[in-house]
């Protein structure tokens, strides 16, 4: 969940759901067959990813955000990964994801997830809320944010002629717990087209509660 702030308080009280949101992705995934995880639908756009899939694409989104795009600043002294480990975490050549050739089972995945959202932890642990709203980058992002800025009354400065924005650390924090929440609700809905329960109950915040946003189901 997201939280209200103080400046001295540390980023952990903005967003105290990244203390979450690892064992909501873990209860649904447990006990999962190979086919159950790898189910895919083209009926439907969120069944074009599988479970693996969706679970591959939130870790190397973590990674994306913290290594490539906030690296300088997050990690001034570098981030103990070489070259072809942040590819292969952050910008490998399957779509949006982890390098599939080098995490292909769900345990590899998982174990990518882990320790990127205990980075995203520390991060956050290391920040008081005053230098998460002062540190910002600049990211272009595509047409999809005209939808997605609705859910950010703060954080991020889109200009939606140009396609750019100002993110502060906060905002993007922000966007990647919203993108874990939304994923893991893909999870969720990929297992209820397999006839399968969910277990967890997620926080009704982020991206699939926004009027227009696809929430269908199979």
């Amino acid at each position: 969940m997201t939280g209200e702030a103080t400046g001295s308080q540390s980023g952990r009280s903005l967003l105290p759901g990244f203390w979450e949101v690892g064992a909501s992705i873990h209860s649904e995934i447990e006990g999962l067959t190979e086919e159950q995880l790898n189910w895919t639908s083209d009926r439907f756009e969120w069944a074009a990813w599988s479970i693996s899939r969706q679970t591959s694409h939130m870790a190397s989104m973590l990674y994306r955000w913290m290594l490539l795009r906030w690296g300088d600043q997050l990690y001034p002294d570098g981030s103990g990964r070489d070259e072809k480990q942040v590819t292969a975490l952050a910008a490998s050549a399957t779509d949006r994801a982890l390098d599939e050739n080098l995490f292909q089972d769900i345990d590899d995945i998982t174990r990518a997830l882990d320790n990127a959202l205990a980075l995203a932890r520390a991060a956050l642990t290391a920040h008081t809320v005053d230098q998460m709203r002062n540190m910002t980058i600049e990211s272009e992002q595509g047409p999809h944010w005209d939808l997605m800025i609705n859910a950010h009354p703060t954080g991020i400065d889109r200009n939606r002629d140009t396609g750019v924005s100002i993110l502060t650390m906060e905002g993007t924090f922000r966007h990647m717990y919203f993108e874990l929440i939304t994923h893991t609700f893909n999870i969720q809905r990929l297992k209820r087209a397999q006839g399968l329960e969910t277990v967890v109950d997620l926080p009704w915040v982020g991206y699939y509660t926004l009027d227009g946003w696809d929430i269908s189901e199979a």
